[in-house]
C-alpha cells in the first residue's frame, strides 16, 4: 500500500472524527482552530503524494477546501463528512501507478 493511500485513510478518519456534530466542533474550538491548520497541511501532503502516485485527488482537494472554510458551523460539519467519505472511497481504490506494477501471467 502506497504512502498516499495510507494518508488518505488517516485523513479520512480524522475528517470523520471532526464530522461528529458536538465532538468535532468541541475539538476544533477547544484547540483554537489548530486542528483545521493541521488538517490543511496533511491534505496538502496527501495531495502531493497522490499526484505523484497518479491517484484520485478529489478527496484531498475537498479536504483542503474543508480546512479553509471548516470554521463555519454547519457548512464545516457537512464538508467534514463529505471529505471523509471521498477520502475513504479514494483510499479503497488502488492508484494508477500501482496498477502498472501488476504482472499478468499467461
Amino acid at each position: 500500500m502506497s504512502a498516499s493511500r495510507v494518508l488518505k485513510w488517516v485523513t479520512g478518519g480524522l475528517e470523520a472524527l471532526l464530522g461528529i456534530p458536538i465532538l468535532g466542533g468541541s475539538i476544533v474550538v477547544g484547540f483554537y482552530w489548530t486542528p483545521l491548520g493541521i488538517m490543511l497541511v496533511l491534505h496538502i501532503v496527501t495531495l502531493i503524494l497522490t499526484t505523484k502516485d497518479e491517484g484520485k485527488i478529489t478527496g484531498s482537494i475537498l479536504g483542503i477546501v474543508t480546512s479553509c472554510i471548516g470554521w463555519i458551523p454547519f457548512v464545516g460539519w457537512i464538508l467534514h463528512i463529505l471529505s471523509a467519505i471521498f477520502l475513504m472511497l479514494n483510499a479503497a481504490s488502488p492508484d494508477n501507478k500501482s496498477k502498472e506494477n501488476i504482472v499478468i501471467s499467461e
